[in-house]
């Protein structure tokens, strides 16, 4: 039986990648998918099924090996970014992950998920697009109306290559503003990356150029808390623009001293 590639076969294969660019002075360089399979001949490891889950893996769930992060200038984290077809670039840029903060005190909203869709969904990002969906939490977060379009779009972006995008949703204001919404949703252990939202930015750009583009986050947080991210990109930097934490129960539960709360924190 073939040996399954572990965690440290991954990170091998990354870091036999990044050391055959890498030079002291480079702040990017750009490697194709294919040199991950010579990497694998060359270390004598088994060759990925899926070449790009490598590269996913160390995207949104792994941290990059010792010897990779040993080389980041103080206050630098390397990425990996699309660079167009089966290709990708190795980047300096000042923060990666996005991350709920802890302290953060959380709304609660009445749960309008049917039952059904919480019994059936395949996994935790699925039944985490659901609740924000159900509960138009676009919505409420944005404080727009906002229509999912389409969910897991998946398309080319010149200059990146291929992406995918967990939901996009269009909107409306108060002032007849249009939007498009990219949404990226994270469940289990996974960790909203900086370069999604860039490459989101840059599809939603391409395809609805007439429409102002806001970018957001979703993440389950360890107790089931809905955590959302309005992201914004400055100086090709993506910060957060705004962060809410939502709470989805039955209505009841909902006592009158929080609904006072509530009232005096939106004066």
């Amino acid at each position: 039986m073939a040996k399954k590639l572990d965690d440290s076969d991954y990170s091998a294969l990354i870091e036999y990648v990044f050391c055959a660019h890498y030079r002291k002075s480079e702040r990017e360089f750009i490697f194709a998918r294919d040199e991950l399979i010579d990497a694998a001949k060359q270390l004598g490891v088994p060759r990925p099924k899926n070449i790009g889950d490598v590269v996913y893996a160390f995207r949104y769930r792994k941290q990059l090996p010792q010897a990779i992060t040993k080389t980041q200038p103080e206050g630098f984290e390397w990425i990996i970014q699309g660079a167009g077809r089966a290709t990708y670039r190795f980047r300096l840029m000042q923060h990666n992950r996005i991350l709920p903060r802890q302290n953060l005190y959380p709304v609660k909203i009445p749960d309008s998920t049917p039952e059904i869709i919480g019994n059936y969904a395949l996994g935790d990002e699925q039944a985490l697009l659901a609740k924000v969906r159900y509960n138009r939490l676009i919505d409420v977060f944005l404080g727009i109306t906002a229509y999912s379009l389409q969910n897991h779009l998946r398309t080319s972006v010149k200059g990146i290559g291929q992406i995918e995008i967990d939901e996009i949703y269009v909107a409306v204001d108060k002032h007849g503003r249009q939007y498009v919404i990219p949404v990226q949703a994270k469940g289990g252990h996974d960790q909203h990356g900086v370069v999604q939202t860039t490459q989101d930015i840059a599809c939603c750009a391409a395809k609805f150029p007439g429409l102002i583009c806001r970018p957001v986050s979703v993440q389950f947080m360890e107790d089931g808390t809905i955590a959302m991210f309005e992201l914004i990109e400055n100086k090709g930097v993506i910060n957060v623009l705004d962060e809410k934490h939502y709470q989805l129960v039955p209505a009841s539960s909902i006592t009158r001293e929080e609904m006072a709360e509530y009232g005096r924190r939106a004066n």
